[in-house]
């Protein structure tokens, strides 16, 4: 019998485990392995039968979309091919529960049997063989055999997203638009339909300036910004995904009366990913793939806000934000001050947080929460950090509710601690000349006497992320409790 393919996935989703997959019949007959295939032949491993899976997905490494089954990330921890060595009919095998098979991967060799105990509960098992490695432990080889990156960093810059409600042939869609698709997007004349990401998008109005130029520079149109918004939507994302949505949408430009919209209209395509808010029934935009985020750019939205819980547990915070909002007369440089009492409170407190600039004139620091404490915990935290930091500078803060109340000052705005409460997201543009971003920063920016809240705009923030990286990405992978303020 010609040999087949079989491949094991390092799968995080709700629980870490590993995916056993043998092809069977041009499909991927599949067991979830929680504690992982082994070579040692004393160990006795629990795997549990799962739906077959489309030969598609057997070279598959990336992220499955949050909100969707299985959603987490994937990596291809072992692969290659196998042959049956005891009944020649593998599906035949499979239902009378027990499968001899031969392993020829990179990491398991050798025979190995799965055996049906009861229902879809199996044990896989390693023959004693010139393969057989007692004491082998799967955990000690976390690298893809296909990238040789471990689940943390494919998490961290996934090149592919599964959609599993797309046809097998089209599931994996490359997150980083590629040089083709780019080209598609130039071909189109003011109107058109635009391939991308797995998606048929419709288009339009692309010449319409939606950003005047600065310093010189040619005012940015509708093209320009959905080529931005599609080159920077897989670094994007994660920061969106499992959250509802604000857009401050600017449909006539940055220069006209922008409008806050919340719900999505009724004719948005059917494959977008949404919630609907159980109190007011509003059915919010969750961009949780990129075709999301280009969808809602189309129309106008040149901001974009994620909230800072996510929908499966709206009154549960996932960052705690520090708002620093200039008064009309605060200097940049007494922002500077405000930001860097911030980081050596930070430094004191032992806490990772996390800075950008707005891309207007503040500077925003968001400070990563294992989820349990509620917002009224998070919003306390804030307000007691930023009033030791403003009594350390009465003269720059004012923390009057009303700005006409502030005599020009900076506020420490703690009160963005609240549900449906939101602060832009990195790399979101914001409605100025230029399209200017709102950036992420390193700490020691602050010390940067070239630093500037609108220096970064969508023309060159790709250069500094190919040079620096995502500076915000901890916000994402960092789970820490905040510690009592002495």
């Amino acid at each position: 019998m010609s040999e087949l393919r079989f491949v094991v996935q390092l799968h995080r989703a709700r629980r870490l485990h590993y995916d056993f997959r043998l092809e069977v019949d041009g499909a991927l007959v599949s067991w979830a392995v929680p504690k992982g295939p082994t070579l040692d032949p004393k160990v006795r491993r629990a795997a549990f039968k799962v739906g077959d899976h489309p030969m598609e997905y057997v070279a598959f490494e990336g992220v499955i979309p949050a909100g969707t089954y299985g959603g987490g990330d994937v990596i291809v921890w072992d692969a290659g091919d196998w042959v049956p060595y005891k009944d020649p009919d593998p599906a035949a095998a499979l239902r009378a529960g027990e499968l001899h098979i031969e392993l020829h991967g990179e990491k398991l060799r050798g025979r190995f049997v799965v055996v049906r105990t009861r229902g879809d509960e199996w044990l896989l098992l390693k023959k004693r063989d010139e393969h057989a490695a007692d004491g082998w432990d799967p955990a000690a080889y976390p690298q893809s055999v296909l990238s040789g990156r471990t689940s943390d960093e494919v998490r961290a810059d996934p090149e592919w997203e599964w959609h599993s409600d797309l046809p097998a042939e089209r599931a994996a869609v490359a997150l980083k638009g590629d040089a083709e698709e780019l080209a598609a997007l130039d071909a189109i004349g003011d109107n058109g339909t635009w391939e991308l990401f797995g998606r048929r998008l419709r288009v339009t109005n692309l010449g319409k300036v939606l950003f005047p130029g600065r310093g010189g520079e040619e005012a940015v149109t509708k093209r320009e910004f959905l080529r931005y918004t599609a080159q920077i939507a897989p670094t994007v994302v994660p920061y969106l995904a499992g959250r509802a949505l604000n857009l401050h949408r600017f449909p006539n430009g940055s220069d006209s009366k922008g409008f806050w919209h919340k719900a999505l209209p009724s004719h948005a395509p059917e494959w977008l990913p949404r919630w609907r808010e159980p109190e007011s029934g509003t059915e919010y935009l969750v961009a949780d793939e990129a075709a999301a985020l280009v969808w809602a750019a189309n129309h106008g939205g040149l901001e974009w806000h994620p909230w800072t819980s996510k929908v499966d547990r709206p009154g549960t915070p996932t960052y705690a934000l520090v708002d620093l909002d200039p008064g009309p007369g605060t200097a940049w440089e007494d922002l500077l001050v405000l930001a860097r009492l911030h980081r050596t409170a930070f430094e004191h407190l032992g806490v990772a947080a996390y800075a950008k600039v707005t891309g207007r004139r503040g500077i925003q620091i968001w400070v990563p929460v294992e989820r349990g404490p509620g917002f009224a915990e998070t919003r306390a935290w804030v307000e007691g950090l930023s009033r030791s930091i403003g009594a350390v500078v009465p003269e720059l803060v004012s923390w009057a509710w009303e700005k006409a109340e502030r005599g020009g000052r900076a506020r420490l705005d703690f009160t963005q601690n609240a549900v449906n409460k939101t602060l832009v997201a990195p790399y979101s543009p914001r409605p100025a000349p230029g399209a200017p971003v709102s950036a992420p920063i390193a700490w020691d920016e602050l010390d940067d006497p070239a630093l500037r809240p609108d220096a970064f705009t969508i023309r060159s923030i790709g250069a500094r992320l190919s040079t620096h990286g995502d500076l915000f990405a901890g916000v994402l992978h960092t789970k820490q409790s905040l510690p009592p303020l002495h």
